[in-house]
């Protein structure tokens, strides 16, 4: 399995190497057909989509020979027209100066073509197309009638379709697979150990793959396809399961609070009652703080449900205990929304030292990477000394300067915008041989499977419960095709809330002034390809307009990613001041910096611009925004996008739940779960051919037990050489980086 194909092909291998990466004998067995098709049952090509690489199996029904004037040589030269069709729908193949392929390509001869979809007029095409016919009657048929003895190797049977190129179709795939298997082995080293295989009924790994590369029916398929599901779920189970034993053996200093310190005083200054899944969770984080080993856990819950709280609770623990609590947020804007957040419910509690501050209490120190130079001095020193128990940055704070005194917990906040080895190297700044507890936050929710997969090596906790006060939220979309006139409405009710006393966002996905694009838009990629459309609105080029037009009068603030620190905090400020202040922020124009942690709870109303440009679950954490105060919310998504289109369905589902887990799975099935798998575990493409998390979740979790129980025998994996080396073909030198760092 571990041969190069160059050993085994010769020059062909050149060409699945440089066109589908294909290296090694298993890496041509593990690319598996994208489908199958069968002689008495032609392509559907109503499926087709331009630019897309395809292989279809069709009739021809029409052959003209056309002759045209070259430009450049004023000759005439033949084009060849060939119609080949489903029995419902049709597509041309164009053939320039290559009139002799009449003799093969007759009307009623079945064949593969493969090319690069095109258009011409209003009309599907492949121009020169590589194909390969099928015997004219019978199952066998001469030699001399078939271009490829794959035919022969698939005639009557189902025949393998390839994912493949231009230089490599289909059919020379399905040669090269044949060529290997003709010399594999009967049997092969198993990954999955005998005893998982007999308790799934799975059949051994050299049978599942002739099974999926030569079917002789569905039946054959299906057993084969689950096998090999199962493959890739259990190797990534067990790399998960690896980390996880890992994780436990590393040392750390236990973090316990301490009767009449600073987590009871908190608690007893809170004006509110805390919900009982924020109890619950607490509860298991300060069990996770307990212990010998750092604690791994992935908190994750809807927008607005507390999970800021959560985490605050478990940094006073630590800080109870003598160490640091470090708060990683992705953007300059959250990090100083987190600051003034905890000082604010910490109140005396975040002034230890200071005029008026009490004998219980620590000092909350910000370090970003514009602050000015005194105030950096100042928070370096603080972090230093362990005054600040509590210190919240950006990328700031990875820095080689930046020391802490004890650090005995990092949590961070919207993990998935941090690379491994920026955790990594704040995780590296613990003293000694000591590693800190460790707690992932992410507002972004995450269905079990995916959670599963992409943080496998975390315990997982979930809020869900919303905590008393917050107030609900109406969404509508706003169709400006259809009718121009909702979003004249859209602006009066900017106005309405304003002169209510209220407050409102226009959120844009590009930020503008330059031809610079907005940080962080996760707009996502149409399958069918929308028509061509204008640039995203910008939030620079609109100003003007909006602040004389539909929003003259109002006092209206600009935010954005490009701003320098202090006027993003000025605005901040401004907004957060609300109506009642001199130079209080009626009406916020932003890019999604205010995606996530900002806290203006006068603000009640939200117009989305471009709202298809950005992702379904982006679209829910910035709604998430407003009804964070006694007035109910109103998100409005404006979109020009046709009501039939695939963008105009993703908002219709924003718009018809708040249930943040369902949206979660619309917006992986729109992305494609490889994407984020992919940027999830190295930042490379999936190494998932079959498993899907959102349809496979049976086999996840019980992969997820038998690799679990697995490694907790045998960490080491020595029982089971397959799966070890079926591992170090996954995690290549740059992966196994990423699992050692994070």
């Amino acid at each position: 399995m571990d041969d190069p194909l160059k050993k085994v092909l010769g020059r062909t291998a050149d060409a699945l190497e440089k066109g589908l990466g294909l290296r090694t004998v298993e890496d041509l067995l593990r690319h598996y057909p994208r489908r199958y098709a069968e002689r008495g049952q032609l392509t559907d090509l109503r499926m087709l989509e331009v630019d897309e690489h395809v292989t279809v199996l069709a009739r021809v029904s029409r052959v003209d020979v056309k002759q045209y004037r070259d430009k450049r040589t004023g000759r005439m030269v033949d084009r060849l027209e060939v119609v080949v069709g489903d029995g419902a729908s049709t597509l041309q193949l164009t053939f320039f100066k290559q009139s002799w392929r009449t003799k093969d390509l007759r009307v009623g001869r079945v064949g593969l073509f493969s090319g690069k979809v095109g258009k011409f007029r209003s009309d599907l095409q492949l121009a020169h197309p590589d194909y390969v016919l099928l015997p004219d009657d019978s199952d066998v048929a001469p030699a001399d009638e078939v271009e490829d003895d794959t035919v022969l190797r698939y005639a009557g049977a189902l025949i393998p379709v390839y994912p493949a190129t231009a230089a490599m179709p289909s059919w020379k795939i399905a040669t090269s697979v044949g060529v290997v298997l003709d010399q594999l082995p009967a049997d092969l080293d198993d990954p999955l150990p005998e005893a998982t295989r007999t308790r799934h009924s799975l059949p051994p790994l050299a049978g599942a793959i002739r099974k999926i590369h030569v079917p002789t029916t569905r039946e054959e398929i299906r057993e084969a396809v689950e096998r090999l599901t199962w493959d890739e779920a259990f190797v990534l189970q067990a790399v998960l399961a690896q980390r996880r034993y890992a994780a436990a053996a590393l040392p750390a200093t236990p973090r316990t609070p301490v009767a009449g310190g600073l987590l009871e005083a908190f608690d007893a200054r809170l004006p509110f009652t805390l919900t009982a899944g924020q109890v619950e969770v607490g509860a298991t984080i300060a069990d996770d703080l307990a212990r010998t080993h750092p604690m791994h856990r992935l908190l994750q819950g809807e927008v607005g449900s507390g999970k800021t709280l959560v985490a605050l609770r478990a940094m006073l623990t630590v800080v109870d205990s003598g160490g640091q609590a470090v708060l990683l947020a992705p953007t300059e804007v959250l990090a100083q929304q987190h600051q003034r957040s905890i000082i604010a419910m910490l109140g005396p509690l975040a002034e230890r030292g200071l005029l008026g501050g009490g004998d219980v209490g620590t000092r909350v120190a910000l370090l970003t990477g514009s602050v000015t130079a005194a105030r950096r001095r100042e928070a370096m020193l603080d972090i230093q000394s362990g005054e600040a128990g509590i210190v919240i940055g950006t990328h700031a704070l990875l820095e080689e300067k930046v020391q802490f005194f004890d650090l005995g917990l990092v949590v961070v906040d919207e993990q998935h915008r941090f690379g491994v080895e920026q955790r990594a190297a704040l995780a590296a700044k613990a003293r000694d041989d000591q590693r800190p507890h460790v707690l992932v936050m992410t507002a972004t929710p995450i269905p079990r499977t995916v959670a599963m997969t992409t943080f496998g090596d975390l315990e997982t906790s979930v809020l869900t419960e919303l905590p008393a006060g917050r107030s609900p939220i109406t969404t509508h979309v706003v169709p400006t095709s259809e009718k121009p006139g909702y979003l004249d409405r859209a602006w009066e009710r900017i106005r309405e809330e304003v002169s209510a006393g209220r407050q409102a966002y226009v959120v844009f996905p590009r930020i503008g002034g330059d031809g610079a694009a907005g940080e962080d838009v996760d707009e996502p990629a149409d399958p069918a390809a929308e028509e061509k459309r204008r640039p995203p609105l910008a939030v620079l080029d609109l100003v003007d307009h909006l602040t004389a037009g539909p929003l003259a009068g109002l006092r209206v603030g600009v935010l954005h990613g490009r701003m320098p620190s202090d006027e993003k905090d000025d605005v901040m400020r401004r907004f957060g001041a609300g109506p009642s202040s001199p130079d209080g922020i009626d009406v916020l124009l932003a890019t999604t910096v205010v995606e996530v942690g900002v806290d203006v709870p006068n603000a009640t109303v939200m117009v989305v611009m471009d709202a298809d440009r950005f992702g379904v679950s982006q679209l829910h954490q910035l709604r998430g925004r407003i009804g964070r105060g006694a007035h109910a919310g109103l998100c409005l998504l404006v979109t020009e996008m046709h009501p039939a289109s695939p963008a105009r369905g993703r908002l219709d589902a924003v718009a018809a739940t708040s249930d943040g887990f369902e949206l979660s799975r619309i917006d992986l099935e729109a992305r494609r779960e490889g994407d984020v798998l992919g940027a999830s575990q190295s930042g490379r493409r999936s190494s998932l051919r079959l498993l899907s998390v959102l349809r496979d979740e049976d086999v996840i979790v019980a992969a997820r037990e038998e690799a679990g129980e697995l490694v907790a025998r045998d960490p080491e994996l020595t029982t089971v050489p397959a799966l070890g080396r079926a591992i170090a073909a996954l995690l290549d030198e740059d992966r196994a980086d990423y699992l050692e760092k994070s």
